[in-house]
C-alpha cells in the first residue's frame, strides 16, 4: 500500500521529493517504485521478487535439514535445533531459526469439540476473583463461586469470603437449589477443595467434597490437566461473569454491589437472550427440571464432615476455636459435623454440640466438662492451676487482671480464683467476661469486686 500510494501520488502531479516528504520514504526509495510496474493485486509476492526486493535469509539454505530434522522428532526442543544448525555451519542469529523453527515444526489439529448437554445432565461450576473500586472510595478483591447448568444456561453466583472447601459445597448447594435440582454431572477445574491430585490415572478426592457427592447422588467430572479445549467452558464461566457484571457496572460500595448483583441474576436468567441459545435460560429451564432430582438435604440443614481428634485436654480445635468434649473421649477419634452456626462432634459414644461461634473468645465449653475434667486432676496444685488457666482463656481482659491479683495479692490469689471459677461455672464465660472488663477498667482488682459487678439476677 505505501508503494500504491507512492505512484498515486507521482500520478498526480507532486515531484519526488515532495512525496517523500509526505510518505516518509527515503528519496532514493521513491525513485526506485516510480519506475516499477503499475501494482495490481495487493500483497504480489512475485512481483517483489522479480524486483528483487529484500534479501535471503542466513536460515533459508538450512532450512530444508531443518524441515527433515522436525518431520523426524517434532517434540525437539527449538535450542536443540539451533545447536545441530550450528554444527552444519550456521552463523546467523537465533531469532531467525526460532521463527523458522516455529513455521516448520509440525502441529497436531485435534478437531474442536464442544462439550454441550442435554436437559439436564451437566452443570459447571469454578470460583473466580475480580478487584473492584468502589465510586465512594477504596475497593476490595471479591470472590465468587459460579455455577451454570449446560443445556439452558441458568446461572447462579455467589459472592464467598474464601475459595475454601466449606465455601464452596455450601455455593454449590446453593445452586442446586436454584436450579432447582440436581444434574447428573458436576464439571469442574481441578481446585484442591475438590481433588488433592492424581496418582497416575487415579484422581485423589478431597474426602469433604466427595462426602457430598454421595450425600447428593452426583458424579462430578474434571477437566483433563492440560487440555484447555476442555477447561475452557469452565473458565469462560468465570470470564463471562467478570465480563457481564463487574467489568462493566460500577458500584457506590458493598452493599450497592450485592443490589445489583441480585438485579443481575433476574436479568441474564430471566430477561436478556443466552447467545448461545438465541433464548432466554428461563425459557429452556423447565426442560432441565423436568430432569434433575430434588435435593435430598435442604442445603441450610446440611453439615460438611470433618475427621478429628480429641486432643489430651479434652478439647477439639477446629478452624481457631476449641470446642469440649468429656475427659473420657480423650484421644478417640471422631468427626466434626459442621453447620452454618453450630458444630456436633462424635467421637466412640461420646457426643457434644456447640455454637460454631463460642459466645466468649475462642473456646465453647459446658460447664459438665469442666466439672468433669477438674474432676479427673489429680491433686490440689493441678486443680488450682487448671481453673487459673480456664479462667485464662477467657481471653486479654482475664489475663490482665489475673496478672494483678496475682502480683498484689500474693497470699490470697488462689482464692480470688475459686471465686472466680465458681463464678464461671455458673454464670458462663460472658457474663463473667463482662464482669471482669468492668471491674478492670475501674482497677477494682479483687474476686469481690467482679462478684458484686455481676448483674443483676445472676449473682450467686
Amino acid at each position: 500500500m505505501a508503494r500504491h500510494r507512492v505512484q498515486v501520488l507521482r500520478a498526480g502531479g507532486k515531484t519526488l521529493r515532495r512525496i517523500a516528504t509526505e510518505t516518509g520514504i527515503p528519496l532514493r526509495t521513491v525513485k526506485r517504485i516510480v519506475r516499477e510496474p503499475l501494482i495490481e493485486a495487493p500483497g504480489d509476492v512475485a512481483s517483489a521478487q522479480e524486483r528483487g526486493v529484500g534479501r535471503p535469509s542466513v536460515v533459508e539454505e538450512y532450512r530444508d535439514r531443518i524441515a527433515a530434522v522436525l518431520a523426524t522428532e517434532p517434540k525437539l526442543p527449538t535450542v536443540e535445533v539451533l545447536h545441530r544448525a550450528r554444527s552444519l555451519g550456521y552463523t546467523g542469529a537465533k531469532t531467525a531459526l526460532y521463527e523458522a523453527v516455529r513455521v516448520l515444526r509440525p502441529r497436531p489439529v485435534t478437531p474442536l469439540v464442544r462439550f454441550e448437554g442435554v436437559a439436564g445432565e451437566f452443570s459447571q461450576h469454578d470460583f473466580g476473583q475480580v478487584d473492584v473500586r468502589y465510586l465512594s472510595g477504596g475497593g476490595e478483591r471479591i470472590h465468587f463461586f459460579a455455577s451454570r447448568l449446560k443445556y439452558s444456561r441458568w446461572i447462579d453466583v455467589r459472592l464467598v469470603e474464601n475459595e475454601r472447601v466449606e465455601a464452596l459445597v455450601r455455593s454449590l448447594l446453593a445452586g442446586f437449589a436454584s436450579f432447582g435440582g440436581i444434574p447428573l454431572v458436576a464439571v469442574f477445574d481441578n481446585p484442591k477443595t475438590v481433588t488433592l491430585g492424581r496418582e497416575g490415572r487415579r484422581i485423589l478426592w478431597n474426602d469433604t467434597f466427595g462426602q457430598v457427592a454421595l450425600d447428593y447422588g452426583f458424579g462430578v467430572e474434571l477437566c483433563t490437566p492440560a487440555r484447555g479445549q476442555e477447561k475452557g467452558s469452565v473458565e469462560n464461566l468465570v470470564g463471562f461473569v467478570k465480563g457481564s457484571f463487574f467489568k462493566v457496572r460500577r458500584f457506590h460500595d458493598r452493599a450497592d454491589l450485592v443490589v445489583q448483583h441480585a438485579d443481575w441474576h433476574h436479568e441474564v436468567n430471566e430477561v436478556r437472550p443466552c447467545r448461545a441459545t438465541g433464548v432466554t435460560p428461563a425459557t429452556r429451564i423447565a426442560a432441565d427440571r423436568e430432569r434433575m432430582r430434588p435435593l435430598a438435604i435442604a442445603p441450610q440443614d446440611y453439615a460438611l464432615r470433618f475427621p478429628v481428634m480429641v486432643g489430651p485436654t479434652a478439647v477439639v480445635p477446629f478452624e481457631g476455636y476449641r470446642y469440649s468434649m468429656p475427659p473420657e473421649a480423650i484421644g478417640i477419634p471422631g468427626t466434626l459435623w459442621l453447620y452454618r452456626e453450630r458444630v456436633r462432634i462424635i467421637a466412640g459414644r461420646h457426643v457434644s454440640e456447640h455454637p460454631r461461634v463460642p459466645e466468649c473468645g475462642r473456646d465453647s465449653f459446658h460447664p459438665e466438662h469442666r466439672t468433669a475434667r477438674l474432676a479427673k486432676v489429680a491433686g490440689e496444685r493441678g486443680r488450682l492451676y487448671l481453673k487459673r488457666q480456664e479462667l485464662l482463656d477467657l481471653g486479654p481482659v482475664a489475663e490482665v487482671f489475673l496478672t494483678e491479683i496475682v502480683h498484689r495479692h500474693r497470699f490470697t490469689w488462689k482464692a480470688e480464683v475459686e471465686q472466680l471459677h465458681s463464678a464461671l461455672l455458673v454464670h458462663g464465660p460472658a457474663v463473667l467476661h463482662r464482669s471482669l472488663a468492668a471491674a478492670g477498667e475501674q482497677h477494682l482488682y479483687a474476686a469481690h469486686h467482679v462478684l458484686e459487678l455481676l448483674p443483676e439476677g445472676v449473682r450467686s
